[in-house]
């Protein structure tokens, strides 16, 4: 259900930031980013965090949000007047909750799931993904930082004694010229009997919030994972990059009739051999290698593979890095594609927001015309229903895939 609250207007206790004139466009079509450089005016005084009101050259009232230096200045959490208070949490955390259980993720066989996806959510800078009865909080803003203890109660309100644990994973994603106190930690329960062990369409997994990447798991290729399961049955699979082994235990139930998981981290073999085991016990098919990406591509025999996963971090994480980013994707798939038996299926990813579609795609392409092999696209991916896409922010379709057919 829905909490429905009184919108206060008029609060003037809030400083005040105005824009150049003809800058208010992009608010006028609800983009929740204000950039620097559309700025004429800030009050004296403003400090990171600190929730602003945005008014256009005329004056008129504009948005809500949260100040921040940098390129972006103002993450925008309302477009009409508003206290951002407790009220305002937890109407967002409901209807957040609310969309992840009209879309069935919130299911007996499925407690893990994203909550809040950042703007695609309407709370640009924050992140909560939900681990059987934890929460892990990840802030990307500084405003979401002050406001932690707010999202935390509104955690609790919302979904009650679902959730026994509230744990809070910034210390690598808040500006380190901040100078905030950002521990890692939990800000609710934690007690040593903390169950890590989750559940994703009827699948075991334990994920590591504590010491592992992102918030401990990559719930964001659920859908994906349930398709490869599909074209698993008989092949010998690859997965590469595997971090904690969801593709491996989903290739596993579809009856592949091997699986291989190779990551550079020592600490994300000993997880997806956990997790392999959590649903399969000591299944002869499963080897794990942690072993460099590029070494183990160039030494593995052509044919040794009919299904490949190319799951990679993200290669580019910011405007700069594009070129080089885009000759790595280039460079992996082309291996992919020249070593894959014939008939083989590669999964191929890019989950670097500033790669484009049309951009992952030309890699790609471009891969397999130097593979000299017939390439068919069977199917084209993107992240799951609770990462959703704001309409007015395209920006959040970070998470590109494709599913070829090699001949």
């Amino acid at each position: 259900m829905i909490i429905k609250i009184p919108i206060r207007i008029n609060n003037m206790d809030y400083k005040k930031i105005t824009l150049k004139p003809k800058k208010e466009e992009a608010l006028q079509r609800f983009h929740p980013w204000i950039f620097s450089g559309a700025i004429d005016k800030r009050d004296q005084g403003l400090a990171e965090g600190d929730i602003v009101n945005v008014y256009s050259s005329k004056g008129d009232f504009l948005a809500t949000g949260h100040y921040q230096i940098g390129s972006i200045e103002v993450r925008v959490l309302s477009f009409v007047e508003r206290e951002i208070d407790r009220d305002y949490w937890n109407e967002k955390i409901a209807v957040a909750y609310d969309l992840r259980k009209a879309i069935g993720v919130v299911a007996d066989n499925n407690n893990a799931y994203r909550l809040v996806h950042g703007e695609g959510d309407n709370l640009p800078g924050l992140i909560v993904d939900i681990y059987a009865d934890t929460a892990v909080m990840q802030s990307h803003s500084v405003g979401m930082h002050m406001n932690r203890m707010d999202i935390c109660e509104a955690l609790k309100n919302v979904l009650g004694d679902t959730i026994q644990n509230i744990y809070y994973k910034s210390e690598t994603t808040l500006p380190f010229k901040a100078n905030l106190d950002s521990e890692n930690g939990y800000l609710f329960g934690g007690k040593d009997t903390v169950n890590d062990e989750a559940i994703e369409n009827g699948l075991k997994f334990r994920a590591d919030w504590l010491k592992g990447q992102k918030t401990g798991f990559f719930v964001d290729q659920r859908d994906n994972r349930s398709l490869l399961e599909k074209y698993a049955k008989d092949r010998s699979v690859l997965n590469m990059f595997c971090y904690t082994g969801g593709f491996s235990f989903y290739a596993m139930r579809g009856g592949a009739k091997a699986v291989h998981s190779v990551d550079s981290s020592g600490k994300a073999i000993m997880l997806t051999e956990q997790n392999v085991k959590l649903n399969f016990g000591d299944d002869p098919r499963h080897k794990a290698f942690a072993e460099d990406a590029f070494k183990y591509l160039g030494n593995m025999n052509r044919g040794d593979y009919d299904l490949i996963v190319l799951d990679p971090p993200a290669f580019a994480k910011h405007r700069g890095a594009i070129k080089n980013a885009l000759q790595g994707y280039k460079r992996l798939n082309a291996v992919a594609f020249d070593k894959i038996a014939k008939g083989g299926i590669v999964f191929t990813f890019s989950c670097s927001q500033v790669i484009s579609k049309d951009m992952f795609r030309m890699a790609v392409f471009s891969a397999a015309a130097m593979s000299g092999r017939s390439v068919k696209i069977l199917h084209q991916m993107t992240q799951p229903a609770d990462h959703p896409i704001n309409i007015y922010h395209p920006e959040g379709e970070y998470l590109k895939g494709l599913v070829l057919y090699v001949e």
